[in-house]
């Protein structure tokens, strides 16, 4: 490998909005992170489901399609006659 080439590999303290803070490692040349969404508190590691609807679109859906019921195709009568 040639010397002198590769960036800084750092320790980076890392500071969530929910409150955890956690150590990892980074190239990214600055001391600490702030980041919105962590696995403490991400909707996938926790099992809650947040759904961010800003214009009314979860609404309009299930509204939209609350009466639609699934339809199952009748039957139709065979034209050919059953084997004897």
């Amino acid at each position: 490998m040639q010397p002198n080439i590769h960036p800084v590999y750092d320790v980076l303290n890392v500071t969530c909005s929910c409150g955890n803070n956690f150590q990892t490692r980074s190239s990214l040349g600055e001391p600490t992170l702030h980041i919105e969404v962590c696995s403490k508190c991400h909707p996938f590691y926790t099992g809650k489901q947040k759904i961010v609807d800003t214009s009314g679109r979860v609404d309009k859906f299930k509204q939209k399609y609350r009466n639609l019921s699934r339809k199952v195709p009748a039957e139709k009568p065979s034209d050919a006659a059953p084997a004897a």
